[in-house]
């Protein structure tokens, strides 16, 4: 019987394979994302584009609508990016800042506003859509010197503690009133759920509401 071993299962000398070691995954991984990001920087500094002239344009113009629409009595037109929330409308474009950009995600109530009368939350409301229509902000409910009778019910019944949700708080409590919800504190508390006052000021928020629906 043969004793030789097959070549194959002899194990390299040693040092034979220590210039060019098999590369583990991670530095594949890392190599190859090094190179690709160099490649790439390589094009855009060396001047060269992926996109033709026409679509690198395109890429840099911002969609823009025009809208007209009236805020507290008053006809405004404006040109906006599509994107632009009602509420960010409001305040950078109209410097109207009582709405408050609480969560920005529909979840506090901070921004709530009325749009033809129907209380909306102005943060999650595309401002092109609204074309045509009448948008009813918290500076727009005095009459002058007078305040609305919501504002008032909130003064006298101590409403508020940091004031912060108090715009939205009195606009939700003022289209509350007109849809009607408002036959008992546990029906005001229902329909007045998705405005959140972190000072903890629900009770006398619901009494402000009762207040004033009862025309006290």
């Amino acid at each position: 019987m043969s004793t030789e071993v097959p070549e194959s299962a002899v194990p390299p000398p040693a040092g034979a394979d220590e210039s060019s070691p098999a590369p583990s995954r991670r530095t594949f991984i890392a190599t190859t994302t090094a190179v690709g990001g160099a490649v790439v920087a390589g094009g855009v500094i060396g001047g060269t584009s992926l996109l033709g002239p026409e679509e690198a344009s395109a890429a840099g113009t911002v969609p823009s609508s025009r809208v007209s629409l009236t805020v507290n009595g008053a006809r405004r037109t404006v040109t906006v990016d599509n994107r632009t929330s009602l509420l960010d409308l409001l305040r950078e474009h109209f410097e109207l800042t009582g709405s408050k950009k609480g969560c920005n995600a529909g979840a506090c109530g901070a921004c709530t506003v009325l749009v033809d009368g129907q209380r909306v939350n102005s943060c999650l409301t595309l401002a092109v859509r609204l074309e045509g229509v009448e948008v009813t902000t918290i500076e727009g409910l005095a009459d002058d010197d007078e305040l609305h009778p919501l504002q008032q019910a909130f003064v006298d019944q101590d409403a508020f503690q940091c004031g912060y949700c108090t715009p939205g708080q009195i606009m939700s409590g003022v289209g509350c009133i007109k849809e009607g919800h408002t036959g008992s504190p546990q029906e005001i508390r229902e329909w007045m759920s998705g405005n959140i006052c972190r000072c903890g000021c629900y009770v006398k928020i619901v009494r402000a509401v009762e207040q004033t629906a009862r025309g006290k």
